[in-house]
């Protein structure tokens, strides 16, 4: 049976958010929002709530809500009631000539799609737009980094968010692990260089939340 694609936001804090998202997203590339809801678990289609391990409830409802996003983007091109799988890696599974991301912190998911023809690859990360506790910071930043960015309060963050992001957009290429000291990041230039080859253009904003897309071009 077919289903409606997710409720377009409602909340001020969702509308806000996806407002700043649209205005970095690249041209092709579709997202969505949605703050963490109670029973957000039941928007998982039959054979994703099969595909996922975690029986945390918190887990559970944030993959929910992440993927009733990823629901209506996809609705909203045709492709109708697509069960968003995940591999063995935890990556997710998009639809032929298609890719995306998803993401979710503590109380908001958001989801990212474009066609390949756009968009090579796609990464996508959200946090709460507070400063990055310091001992994370020294885990993540490296000497290869360019930290100017436009908030300097949350510039741990965005880098934080900017790693995992590009980290997503690249792994489905090669599938190669990556840590943090494996991927160089230039906030001013909204660029990145992975110890494997990859550039990849990033994104971002920081109100309501820091939210970064990272993508690789199609062909």
């Amino acid at each position: 049976m077919t289903r409606p694609p997710y409720a377009p936001p409602t909340l001020p804090e969702e509308i806000a958010l996806l407002e700043a998202m649209a205005a970095i997203a690249p041209k092709g590339v579709r997202i969505g929002c949605r703050k963490i809801r109670d029973e957000d678990e039941a928007h998982l289609l039959p054979e994703e709530a099969r595909a996922i391990p975690a029986r945390h409830p918190a887990i559970r409802r944030a993959s929910g809500a992440a993927r009733w996003i990823a629901h209506g983007l996809l609705w909203d091109i045709g492709l109708n009631d697509f069960a968003v799988l995940r591999t063995s890696s935890g990556a997710p599974v998009w639809p032929d000539g298609m890719t995306g991301s998803l993401a979710h912190d503590n109380e908001m998911a958001v989801a990212a799609v474009a066609p390949v023809s756009h968009i090579g690859s796609l990464g996508i990360d959200v946090e709460p737009a507070q400063p990055l506790p310091h001992d994370i910071f020294a885990l993540v930043t490296t000497p290869a980094d360019t930290t100017e960015a436009l908030n300097q309060d949350l510039t741990g963050r965005i880098l934080f968010s900017a790693k995992e992001a590009v980290y997503k957009a690249v792994y489905p290429l090669d599938r190669e692990i990556l840590g943090y000291e494996d991927i160089a990041v230039d906030l001013n230039a909204g660029l990145a260089v992975t110890t494997t080859g990859h550039r990849v253009k990033l994104l971002y904003c920081v109100a309501p939340r820091v939210v970064v897309v990272a993508f690789v071009r199609g062909n």
